[in-house]
């Protein structure tokens, strides 16, 4: 796929999910970069800002099918994944798959649900597989799970563990909308009608050329150079726990679907700077006692301080 043809399948995705979320382009493109990089996103946000709406969009316009679980504490395994029933007309064992057999799954609330739950979630994740009674089930290639947590309330909840949240590709947060946005919300019709009639814009072979076409993106020595410079200062500098391989690659894959989706076929600095707080934010930590903003401001110091290569002209 041509590199124009990317920016036109990012055009065509952002356009046509923006018409249900209005005023959060950069959101629908970093899930759009998770997407073809085969990544996750854990998305911590104040409740009503659009979660839900996001990536039922997504889903419409990439043409995948979409399920939302509510977790809770008594959700089970076996909610997720699916069960084994005796179907007495036939006199045998059906199954009966879960919600994870779609394409895009909002795993809402998923620091609610118990540890056992939260497993069965994530290693379906890593291994886009299930197993029920011995026998292994692939998922599909458009499998995506999109987690939320809700940050204002941790009563009664179950966090995320930090090697689990390091599964995760990306964690974003929506925000409030700036005014104007929000006034054209109130006066617009019905969203659940507006979603109705997004149709599917792009195909399954677009998709596997775009991803193609992201993994050539060259990656010079000084920019690759950059990157292990803010990935070792995560691990240097005043951070109780740096970035892991895992992170290392997730930064290196985004910097490069973020180059193609912007019509270039190498990556700059600028790419890696944009993407390293989304990507390496949630997989740092500051210390004990410390909040999570402590460790994004010291990332965001740490993106400000690390030299940026220069391009030297003969």
């Amino acid at each position: 796929m041509e590199l124009q043809s990317i920016v036109e399948y990012r055009n065509r995705i952002v356009s046509a999910v923006s018409r249900a979320i209005v005023g959060k382009e950069d959101a629908i493109e970093k899930v759009l970069i998770a997407y073809l990089c085969g990544g996750h996103v854990l998305l911590e946000d104040v409740p009503g800002t659009g979660k839900t709406m996001l990536l039922r969009a997504f889903a419409k316009a990439i043409g995948g099918s979409f399920s939302r679980v509510q977790f809770t504490p008594d959700l089970q395994p076996s909610d997720l994944t699916g069960i084994n029933f005796y179907n007495q007309k036939e006199g045998e064992f059906r199954f009966r798959p879960g919600p994870l057999f779609n394409d895009i799954i909002l795993a809402d609330e998923v620091n609610r649900a118990t540890p056992r739950t939260q497993s069965a979630l994530l290693e379906a994740m890593e291994e886009r597989q299930i197993t029920v009674d011995g026998v292994t089930h692939p998922l599909g290639g458009r499998f995506l799970v999109m987690a939320t947590q809700n940050p204002l309330e941790s009563y009664g909840t179950f966090p995320l563990p930090e090697a689990q949240v390091d599964r995760f590709f990306m964690r974003l947060s929506l925000g409030y909308m700036r005014r104007d946005e929000e006034l054209s919300v109130l006066r617009r019709g019905n969203t659940v009608d507006i979603i109705a009639g997004i149709e599917p814009v792009i195909t399954d072979a677009d998709t596997d050329l775009a991803r193609a076409g992201c993994r050539r993106v060259l990656v010079s020595d000084p920019v690759a150079g950059y990157l292990m410079d803010l990935v070792e200062g995560t691990r240097n500098g005043g951070f109780s726990c740096g970035a892991s391989t895992r992170g290392a690659i997730a930064l290196y894959r985004a910097a490069q679907a973020a180059a193609a989706l912007s019509g270039r076929d190498y990556v700059v600095p600028e790419d890696i700077r944009r993407m390293a707080p989304s990507v390496l934010a949630h997989r740092v930590a500051a210390g004990a006692g410390l909040k999570r903003a402590d460790a994004e401001a010291r990332l965001m110091s740490l993106v400000d301080r690390v030299p940026v290569p220069v391009e030297t002209l003969p």
